[in-house]
């Protein structure tokens, strides 16, 4: 570790990867790694990053969003254009809190005022990159931080990126002045963050007053994670406490594993009449960035380096994004089950209904009395059954009934029943996802009733399936004498009788509930289809007709389902989303080894005296 105030000692960089040859600035050197599979590699990350998606309302969806992004930016940023031109200007990104002080040491270090600063925060709103006039080109052509547009000139606009040659600067080595790392302005300090993850080095710069505040702690310990290398400035620094300041610093950082990091001290000084810091106070930083600039292996070591920690950091990343989306189909799962857990009850509850007696009471047993006979012979019914079958079969079949009445009786009973589920089934959906935090936003009121066309559809459904059971009654009885002979209005009594056994226990075995609710109906009906179809025939038709029904019923309910099964399908990502991130992760993580950056052998940065590393 290294302090400074108006002389240095040395301490060493972070270690890099392998040396790429000693060249100067202006020659060629091999514009990628030589393995085309990790450029490939990260396209395909890329791409499938650009397809996830996060919709629903999840404590992790927001993050992941907000990761999505940065990784994004930095695939476009930093990964992509720098392994098309490992031989590019490094570029230093210049960050730290506000008031610190960069844009002054930008200024000082290049020897030109090409970076606004003042007393007013935020000062720096765009960025500012200064090069040297020969490596003008490279940054001109925008393969480097492709989302920014070039400028000549100040802007207030964060988009821009302004470019600003220094005859001062040497070839090989940028400055970039970022916005305040935690600047009032979301813009400011989302931009920040873009800025330093496509640097090759980090400079952070804070002061004796701000050094110890958690916002840069925060940023330095993502630069540690994905392997950049990072330089201090403690700026501003009393002369009196800059030895006691510095060594808390130093402690501090070691306590992060920075320890390696070169720390800078610059006292606390006037600027001349450029607003420039004087030399005596810049010199050693100046010297081991002249250094850094002249030594092409150095460079190379440092932009390898963070290269390498970049790529290494986009398998964790890449992992929680598939873990979220992984949570977004699980809970789109979840929010769909709750819905068809309402809606099958419903259906098990129209079941329940067609067993339990509870249709045959009211007014379609009064109107069964009526089509068939009078109160008083269903009461002794029972007893005579035999004897009085040939009368029963003649009173359907001989004589006219009031069956429109109880047709009506039927289909007002089961469209009322309908209904009633189709309410019940609407508000255990509505309020199972009111429960769940992504539900809950996919809510709209009308989602907690049926919807509007209910009853018509109910009413429809309910007179389709009767004239499906007449039609079914047709067919069976196709090849009987008796249907032939009697015609339409057996046909009709026959089916009526029909939908009437339907609303009893399977296979027409009367249950003491049932004769008590229907005073005998199901009896009635049983002997009724017992003596014009057998009574195996009676069995299959009941069994065929109640499955005819529940068929239709469930068609309706799926409908009703389907309204809030809608908005999940809209939201749900790709259901192979984790996948396709899990595996374009683990394809970059290969390359990476392949290319040989992950295994290349250490070299060393400049150290901090005059004298060289």
């Amino acid at each position: 570790m290294t302090t400074h105030g108006d002389s240095a000692t040395q301490a060493d960089a972070p270690t890099v990867a392998a040396r790429t040859g000693s060249t100067d600035a202006g020659e060629d050197r091999p514009a990628t790694t030589g393995d085309d599979s990790l450029p490939a590699a990260l396209a395909d990350l890329r791409a499938a990053i650009g397809a996830a998606r996060f919709p629903l309302a999840l404590p992790s969806a927001e993050p992941a969003r907000r990761a999505a992004g940065s990784l994004t930016d930095q695939l476009d940023d930093y990964l992509l254009p720098r392994l098309r031109r490992l031989d590019a200007p490094l570029l230093v990104v210049v960050g730290g809190s506000t008031g610190a002080g960069k844009s002054t040491l930008v200024n000082s270090l290049v020897q030109a005022r090409v970076s606004a600063a003042g007393v007013l925060r935020p000062t720096t709103r765009s960025p500012v990159l200064v090069c040297s006039p020969a490596d003008s080109g490279w940054f001109r052509q925008g393969e480097l931080l492709p989302g920014l547009t070039r400028t000549n000139e100040p802007s207030e606009d964060p988009h821009t990126l302004q470019l600003v040659t220094a005859p001062a600067l040497p070839p090989g080595l940028a400055f970039l002045d970022a916005p305040d790392i935690d600047s009032v302005v979301d813009a400011n300090r989302a931009l920040a963050g873009q800025l330093l993850a496509a640097a090759d080095l980090w400079l952070f710069v804070t002061t004796a007053a701000r050094y110890a505040d958690a916002v840069p702690w925060e940023l330095l310990r993502s630069a540690r994670a994905r392997g950049a290398v990072i330089a201090m400035v403690l700026d501003r620094v009393p002369p009196e406490a800059a030895d006691e300041i510095a060594a808390h610093l130093s402690e501090m950082l070691a306590a992060q594993d920075l320890g390696a990091a070169p720390l800078f001290v610059l006292p606390e000084t006037s600027v001349d009449g450029q607003g420039l810091l004087p030399d005596r106070v810049t010199a050693p930083l100046s010297a081991w960035f002249a250094r850094l600039a002249a030594d092409a292996d150095a460079r190379a070591a440092v932009v390898r380096q963070t290269l390498d920690g970049a790529l290494a950091a986009l398998r964790p990343a890449v992992e929680g994004l598939a873990d979220a989306a992984d949570e977004q189909v699980t809970a789109a799962d979840a929010l769909d089950e709750r819905v068809r857990a309402a809606y099958r009850g419903a259906h098990r509850a129209v079941e329940q209904g067609l067993k339990d007696g509870r249709l045959l009471r009211g007014e379609v047993l009064a109107r069964w009395q009526e089509f068939v006979g009078t109160g008083e012979f269903f009461r002794t019914l029972e007893a005579r059954i035999g004897r009085l079958r040939d009368r029963v079969v003649a009173a359907v079949t001989g004589r006219p009934a009031p069956a429109a009445e109880l047709r009506e009786a039927i289909e007002s009973q089961l469209v009322t029943l309908l209904r009633g589920v189709a309410a019940e089934a609407a508000e255990n959906a509505y309020t199972g996802w009111k429960a769940h935090p992504a539900g809950a936003a996919l809510l709209e009121p009308g989602l907690a009733h049926p919807a509007g066309d209910l009853p018509e559809r109910a009413e429809r459904l309910v007179r389709e399936w009767q004239r499906g059971v007449l039609e079914l009654v047709r067919v069976e009885g196709g090849d009987r004498r008796f249907v032939a002979r009697t015609a339409a209005y057996a046909v009709n009594a026959t089916g009526l009788a029909v939908m009437i056994a339907v609303f009893a226990s399977t296979a027409f075995v009367p249950t003491g509930l049932e004769v008590a609710t229907g005073a005998g109906t199901t009896v009635a009906a049983q002997t009724v289809l017992q003596a014009l179809f057998g009574d195996q025939a009676v069995r299959t038709l009941a069994a065929k007709a109640r499955a005819d029904l529940l068929d239709r019923v469930r068609a309706l309910l799926d409908d009703e389902a389907a309204r809030y099964l809608a908005r999940t399908a809209e939201a749900r990502p790709a259901p192979d989303t984790a996948e396709a991130l899990r595996r374009a992760g683990n394809g970059v993580e290969m390359a990476r080894h392949r290319s040989g950056l992950a295994d290349a052998d250490a070299a060393r940065l400049p150290g901090t005296e005059g004298g060289g590393s």
